[in-house]
């Protein structure tokens, strides 16, 4: 269905379904390497207290190291310190070009160099890297990969963090007409009892903390701790958005928000019930949105999934382990209901060429119906017993 342009304005109440042309391949090739602008899309320029604060019940992660001042001095760091996913509140992301083309977040490659300490400034570059294809895929035909790398630095010009963001980009009338084969049964059909025990895993889940794990002590073939997300509700979307990890671009109300949309129309669509202008970003909370986008409900963002990554990554790690690099591809949707359990097992052990005595894991992000949503790998640096 299509609004017609009158009163309401020239935003249509679909999202836009563009084509792979040869114009718009030769028009994306012009583009590599061009660094892209990104005022529309800072959240935190700063890591004070209250946006580390934010951002870390916003993904669920409540370690102290974070969040109490107190626990955080008696520290190896001497004082708060921000989760390494912290860059992702800073700039989540930005996005470039393939008008009128879907998109979903594919694949998430960071490596991180220093630890955000609390009163940081955090600035972040973003180039575009270039694509892949078109290819063929199953999800909607035909589809390029493209990828973005964002530098963030501190207020002394360090790198702190590097993050290759990869992004899919289809035709979203094909991935309407397949999106009948990917459908699962929403909301999932939990009992009292599961719920119980799923709530009961959840409290039970504690950070290594300051209890030093050491390199030595690990073997390959150790399993980490699982963590637990959900069941996933609309507050638990609403939460990440609020944290200020919502990419590309900020949410506006209003007249803040008409402004850009009617200088960017793509970026909106008119909601056919409510009559209001709705952002495409809103396919993370809004139903009808995301069937426009060929899936079947309202899901999760990929770097969220990232960041419940990391924190089962920090947890098991301890408050003397340093998270070097982490990624992580996203296989299937997140649905409201669905319940996440994120663990990981060791896969190698070596001195790199840094000198790090280092562990190398193998994660995974299983949901209710035994699919890995987020296969990825990290590596991570831990104390010597022997360490003078």
């Amino acid at each position: 269905m299509t609004a017609s342009k009158d009163d309401l304005g020239v935003i249509e109440s679909e999202l836009a379904r563009g084509r792979f042309t040869d114009e718009m391949l030769a028009e994306m090739r012009a583009l590599i390497g061009t660094e892209l602008r990104t005022e529309l899309s800072v959240n935190n320029e700063y890591a004070d207290r209250h946006a580390i604060l934010r951002f870390t019940e916003g993904i669920g992660d409540d370690n102290p190291l974070w969040t109490d001042p107190e626990y955080a001095a008696g520290s190896v760091y001497g004082g708060i310190v921000a989760p390494p996913s912290f860059i992702f509140a800073c700039l989540g992301s930005v996005q470039v070009g393939w008008r009128g083309l879907g998109g979903f977040h594919a694949e998430t490659k960071c490596t991180f160099h220093k630890p955000i300490r609390e009163g940081d400034r955090i600035l972040a570059t973003v180039v575009f890297d270039g694509f892949d294809g078109p290819t063929d895929s199953n999800f909607a035909g035909r589809r390029i990969k493209d990828y973005l790398r964002q530098e963030y630095r501190n207020q002394d010009g360090e790198l702190v963090a590097t993050f290759i963001c990869s992004r899919v980009r289809f035709e979203r009338t094909e991935a309407q007409s397949r999106s009948k084969e990917r459908e699962v049964e929403i909301p999932h059909p939990w009992t009292d009892a599961e719920i119980e025990q799923i709530e009961s895993d959840i409290m039970a889940e504690t950070p290594r903390g300051s209890d030093p794990r050491y390199w030595e002590d690990v073997n390959v073939g150790d399993e980490l701790d699982l963590i637990t997300k959900g069941p996933l509700g609309i507050t638990d979307f609403i939460a990440y958005v609020a944290s200020g990890a919502a990419p590309i671009p900020r949410i506006s109300a209003h007249r803040v928000a008409l402004k850009r949309y009617r200088k960017h129309p793509k970026w909106a669509y008119r909601d056919p019930q409510t009559k209001a202008l709705e952002p495409v970003y809103s396919v993370h909370y809004n139903d009808y949105a995301a069937r426009l986008q060929g899936a079947q409900a309202a899901y999760d963002v990929g770097i969220q999934r990232t960041c419940w990554q990391i924190h089962s990554l920090t947890n098991w790690m301890g408050d003397a382990g340093t998270l070097k690099a982490a990624d992580s591809q996203y296989r299937a949707h997140v649905y409201l209901s669905d319940v996440i359990r994120l663990g990981g097992r060791v896969t190698g052990k070596e001195i790199d060429a840094d000198g790090d005595h280092v562990v190398h894991v193998e994660t995974w992000a299983n949901n209710q119906r035994g699919k890995n949503v987020m296969p990825g790998i990290a590596t991570i640096a831990l104390p010597q017993r022997d360490a003078t």
